[in-house]
């Protein structure tokens, strides 16, 4: 159980899945159409859905890039969170959009694997959270060409390595999208 207090609720974070984050992604179209089942799911379940948005001089805000891709829509009525570091947590206001919220447990999603989902789940678990990553609802791209290990088995080890993950007081969980349910 999550170690901050009076925060029973969860929420589903979806990191990044923007037209230049995702465009060369591995299994792109799979990744985003289980993002757009498991967002489905937390409406239906009335779990809230929070967006992140990363932004830099190479993911200019308002840009084409910058944009959710066409197939996600973010209802109104959820927050959208702006970011410009790895951990969706740094230098944002997310952690106060959840406390609102009295939100206690993060179901993660998005891009890319190595860097923004990686941060934010090991930020979401120091600062308290219990965290489940979506096994097959986060994805990266190709970073073999700078000695990265191919896609797939970034994602893979993400998955083996977060499974395993512990904390006092805190738990880190991995589920499959069809195996998600809320409500």
């Amino acid at each position: 159980m999550s170690t901050l207090s009076d925060r029973p609720h969860t929420a589903v974070l979806v990191i990044d899945v923007q037209n230049g984050v995702v465009g060369e992604a591995y299994e792109r179209d799979r990744v985003v159409a289980n993002i757009s089942t498991l967002v489905g799911k937390a409406r239906a379940g009335g779990v809230p859905v929070v967006w992140v948005q990363h932004s830099s001089e190479h993911l200019v805000k308002d840009s084409a890039e910058w944009q959710l891709v066409p197939e996600l829509s973010r209802e109104g009525s959820e927050s959208l969170v702006h970011k410009t570091y790895a951990d969706s947590f740094e230098a944002t206001d997310l952690e106060d959009v959840l406390a609102r919220a009295g939100i206690g447990h993060l179901i993660v999603s998005g891009a890319q694997t190595d860097e923004c989902i990686r941060s934010t789940i090991h930020g979401a678990m120091v600062r308290g959270y219990d965290v489940t990553l979506v096994a097959d609802a986060h994805t990266t791209e190709d970073l073999t060409e700078w000695g990265a290990p191919t896609p797939d088995k970034v994602i893979a080890h993400t998955n083996l390595y977060w499974e395993n993950h512990r904390a006092p007081g805190r738990t880190a969980t991995v589920q499959k999208t069809d195996e998600m349910t809320f409500g």
